[in-house]
């Protein structure tokens, strides 16, 4: 069976770092393979052969080394285990492949491209701002899918910890990193070693409150002068209290290709999953206060047909969209906050109080099971409990 040792060979020059390499010895013959990891002869132990450095880097540097030697290890088993006879240089030659030296920051650096040429601009960010997250973790190290260790992750936790970041937030770039990961496994670029078991990877939900029947229908005959972006804000509101809590995205990329036969017919953006909504006299007073022969969408929020220009469009609509919905707030006086999830969640509630079984309300939002729904209708009513309770026990003040 092989063997592996990791050495320091010293500069020739005096004061220089040395240069970390691997012994690869089978059969009497031995082989080297020579990394890029520079350290001084007192920031190693030869005899532990480990870094003894104590800085952030070491961690580092440290687990590159566990990783690049756990890999040799993987090389060698498969070949001894195979039966078939080899020499140092067949173990070499496997842990060079192109398959071996992935590293986790090309990886993704692809997945961002791939992501783009099929238009998932949305999951394309998240990666991409993932990456560059993580890659500022490294300090500019490039390590291998080996080297996702659970002890590495634990220290990107920290790090995201120590710049103040939220669970929510953390877990984002968590369950992004964990997705990149079982893809590489799936790909066979790395063993599944489960790193990511002892870090939160849930999501912390947040209270999302609904408004009742009656704030809908002021907002409703709210007057506001046509043609204005707040007029645009509030019936796009309507539109989607009306269509089953139609997410915004999905109300900006509608197409009037998607109105067939008194029916809009889509795909959600987030699930895929197809939709059918009929058309109800207050769904097409709306549709065609903005239809517009010149545009292929319903509302004028995407201009164009270039798909990263659109979305670049959608983004700036949604952050407008949630400014107006602040402004129709105050308007409307009744200390709610509409946002962009609101009508949802109004309209999940309305129907949940005109005792609409859960099931229907679920197909309905498009839900891809009822246990989503039951959760999210648990979540709206905590908040409509605690209302009642606060007017109960106001008479006690």
């Amino acid at each position: 069976m092989a063997t592996i040792k990791v050495k320091l060979r010293p500069s020739s020059v005096a004061g220089r770092a040395g240069t970390i390499f691997y012994q690869v010895t089978h059969r009497r013959a031995t082989q080297q393979i020579t990394t890029d990891m520079r350290l001084q002869p007192d920031e190693w132990n030869a005899k532990s052969e480990q870094v003894t450095i104590n800085t952030a880097d070491r961690h580092l540097l440290q687990n590159r080394i566990d990783s690049d030697t756990a890999l040799l290890k993987r090389i060698i088993k498969d070949l001894d285990n195979s039966g078939i006879q080899y020499a140092v240089g067949d173990v070499i030659k496997r842990y060079k492949s192109p398959q071996c030296q992935v590293s986790v920051l090309d990886f993704m650096k692809n997945q961002v491209r791939l992501m783009r040429k099929a238009n998932r601009l949305g999951t394309a960010q998240n990666y991409e701002k993932t990456m560059k997250n993580f890659a500022e973790f490294l300090g500019g190290v490039n390590l291998p899918f080996s080297a996702l260790t659970e002890q590495l992750i634990a220290d990107y936790n920290a790090f995201l910890m120590q710049r103040g970041m939220v669970r929510n937030s953390i877990s984002f770039y968590m369950r992004i990193l964990r997705a990149v990961y079982n893809k590489a496994v799936r790909q066979k670029l790395v063993d599944q070693s489960h790193p990511f078991t002892e870090v939160y990877t849930g999501v912390d939900r947040t209270r999302k409150r609904a408004v009742s029947e009656t704030i809908i229908a002021q907002l409703h005959r709210l007057k506001l002068e046509a043609g204005t972006p707040l007029a645009l804000c509030r019936d796009m509101f309507i539109f989607s209290y009306c269509t089953r809590g139609m997410a915004f995205a999905d109300i900006a990329y509608l197409k009037k290709s998607n109105l067939q036969n008194g029916m809009i017919c889509y795909a959600r953006r987030k699930t895929g999953q197809l939709l059918s909504i009929r058309i109800e006299p207050s769904i097409q007073h709306i549709i065609d206060r903005y239809t517009s022969t010149l545009s292929p969408y319903v509302f004028p929020i995407i201009t164009t047909t270039n798909q990263a220009q659109a979305y670049e469009q959608y983004k700036v609509a949604l952050n407008t969209y949630n400014r107006q919905l602040g402004r129709l707030s105050k308007m409307l006086g009744c200390g709610c906050k509409l946002t962009s999830y609101t009508s949802r969640h109004s309209w999940a509630t309305a129907a949940r109080n005109h005792n609409v079984p859960i099931s229907v309300i679920s197909a309905g939002m498009g839900h891809t099971t009822e246990q989503t729904t039951r959760i999210y209708l648990t979540m709206l009513e905590n908040s409509v409990i605690d209302d009642a309770n606060k007017e109960i026990i106001g008479s006690l003040i």
